[in-house]
């Protein structure tokens, strides 16, 4: 995780946030690696979670909890 030629040596189970540039290098060490690799543009939206749940508001993660009870997720 960094800029240019800068480098962080990440543990499990930390997550790099990248930033813009061409080029990701991932080097393993030994034992080898697992990752996932997400790309994707910010949303700019309001972002509100409990348990399990991702939502834009406190209603909406209050309705999937419901949802979810009732067996309609």
């Amino acid at each position: 995780m960094g800029a240019g030629a800068e480098e962080w040596a990440l543990s499990s189970p930390e997550l790099g946030l990248l930033g813009g540039g061409d080029m990701l290098r991932i080097v393993a060490g030994g034992a080898g690696a697992r990752l996932i690799l997400v790309a994707g543009r910010p949303l700019r939206e309001p972002v509100v979670r409990h348990g399990p749940f991702v939502m834009n508001t406190k209603q909406e993660v209050m309705q999937a909890f419901v949802d979810f009870q009732e067996g309609r997720f």
